[in-house]
């Protein structure tokens, strides 16, 4: 599973800015993930920042004090357009398609911040060759990838029972009727897999329903009472069993101790909802996956990429892999 968060995206986007010519003078966003990598490209390359329809009506976004360029597009020549990935391209190729129909008068060119294999067709620039299946820290609760997932509820749909509210009686029952939630998905779940105790089921419906959490089947633990739960102690065996029976692709829990547990035995992919962490089993650290990221990407560069860019990528996978 190929994740990235927002701290690495901003990490990327760096290198992409320094990679990028020196003649961009608008940064133009592909609503709504685009806006984020647009956002911190532009604020790297200190230029004014706008979306598709802003650039098709000739307007840019507002910007503080600190920025002294014009903010209208009448004397830009160069427009860089920017998603923040680009997988099967359809996106980028409905954006190029509508942008060549109202025959802008500038130079427009098309760069994401990841890309599959194939996806340097539809862009000039990017900043790391990434295949699926692979998830976003900004999309990853309204993912698709959720269809096949086991994804728990208390500290991720919702918080955690306080001590009190913990008495598997009627403060309990409270809870699990009143506590607000924490993150909705859009998309359906596939297995929600809870240590909520099976008698506790007819209360848990009843909240999803009234959220609008859409999910195929919701496992519970077959226990008669809490002390029982507490006795065994097996939270993250349990999980674990239910991981493996699902032939589920991803297991969203939210204790950093469970999901490090449940990852080592199952030896398949677990994102830690606390520390936003997507562990891997046999994970390499972050400096090799970067080195094989840019030599994988200086592979598949067209023979247009500068020979300044070329080289730096050449040297950043070098000295990565010798680490």
């Amino acid at each position: 599973m190929n994740y990235r968060s927002v701290s690495q995206l901003n990490e990327d986007i760096r290198q992409l800015a320094q990679e990028l010519p020196s003649d961009i003078d608008v940064v133009a966003a592909i609503p709504r993930s685009g806006l984020l990598a647009a956002e911190l490209l532009c604020l790297r390359l200190d230029v004014p920042m706008t979306d598709i329809n802003g650039l098709c009506e000739g307007t840019v976004y507002e910007t503080g004090n600190r920025h002294d360029g014009s903010l209208a597009l009448d004397d830009a020549d160069t427009v860089l357009v920017i998603d923040d990935s680009v997988n099967s391209g359809t996106q980028m190729r409905e954006t190029q398609q509508r942008l060549d129909e109202a025959d802008l008068p500038f130079d427009i060119r098309y760069a994401a911040a990841y890309i599959s294999a194939h996806g340097h067709e539809y862009v000039d620039y990017w900043s790391e060759v990434i295949e699926p299946p692979r998830v976003f820290e900004w999309n990853l609760m309204h993912h698709p990838i959720l269809e096949n997932a086991c994804v728990d509820i208390d500290g991720i749909l919702c918080r955690d029972p306080t001590r009190e509210e913990n008495d598997d009686g009627e403060r309990y029952q409270e809870f699990l009727s009143r506590v607000e939630p924490r993150t909705i998905p859009n998309q359906k779940v596939g297995w929600l897999v809870t240590c909520r105790l099976e008698k506790y089921r007819e209360e848990t419906e009843a909240w999803l329903a009234k959220h609008g959490v859409e999910y195929d089947r919701l496992v519970m633990m077959d226990l008669p009472d809490k002390e029982t739960r507490q006795e065994l102690g097996n939270h993250a065996a349990y999980k674990t069993k239910v991981y493996e029976s699902t032939g589920a692709e991803l297991f969203i829990e939210s204790s950093e101790r469970q999901a490090a547990k449940i990852c080592d035995e199952t030896s398949k992919a677990v994102f830690c909802y606390d520390t936003n962490e997507m562990m891997q089993p046999g994970r390499l650290n972050y400096t090799y996956r970067k080195g094989s990221d840019y030599l994988s990407r200086l592979a598949e560069n067209p023979a247009g990429f500068t020979a300044r860019a070329g080289k730096y990528v050449l040297t950043r996978g070098y000295h990565g892999l010798k680490r």
